[in-house]
């Protein structure tokens, strides 16, 4: 695979690179990934996240599976009082409107059974490594057990909860995704944006 040289690499960290195979592109969004690999010609190309740009232009890629781009991933923060949840519910929203996440995501307040509740942060799996690593950037702590993935999520789903409160946040302003034929009238080009 050959990747063009770029310019100001670092405004690329966090888009992805697709290998069709005859030819590469550089620097398209998660939104623009989806709707590339749910078209019949494109099903099988690769794809890799930027994960680290460097100032002479080259690129850490991290392979990406497919199957990422229609998951969801989430982080759960369990209590056994519902104040306790309640709280984490409310710290992370505050942490929201303080500092925005690198995505948009739903945020449930979730009663399991009398003796067990969670706040939960429900995202595109695609962004797993960037919500983590806003939490921890912004050192949000909980006093209870936590669970991350998107294996928690189908489990959270499965146990059929009860949701208390819900809010959606909304994340920092990305690129301007293009779909339909704006998108696949400029997937020759080999830099995207």
């Amino acid at each position: 695979m050959k990747l063009p040289e770029l310019q100001n690499s670092e405004k690329y960290v966090g888009l992805y690179v697709v290998d069709f195979g005859e030819h590469t592109g550089v620097g398209f969004t998660a939104q623009e990934v989806t709707e590339i690999l749910e078209s019949e010609k494109y099903r099988d190309c690769r794809v890799y996240k930027i994960h680290r740009a460097y100032p002479n232009g080259g690129l850490e890629l991290k392979g990406i599976s497919h199957q990422t781009f229609h998951l969801e991933a989430g982080m759960f923060f369990y209590s056994r009082e519902l104040e306790t949840a309640r709280n984490d519910f409310q710290k992370l929203i505050s942490l929201a409107n303080h500092s925005k996440p690198p995505c948009r995501a739903k945020l449930h307040l979730a009663e399991y059974n009398e003796k067990k509740f969670a706040a939960a942060l429900i995202y595109p799996a695609e962004y797993d490594d960037e919500v983590s690593s806003w939490l921890l950037d912004e050192d949000y702590k909980t006093t209870g057990a936590a669970e991350g993935g998107t294996g928690a999520v189908q489990r959270y789903y499965d146990a059929k909860v009860k949701v208390l409160e819900r809010k959606q946040i909304y994340g920092k302003e990305q690129s301007e995704s293009r779909s339909g034929e704006a998108l696949l009238a400029n997937l020759k080009k080999t830099v995207q944006r």
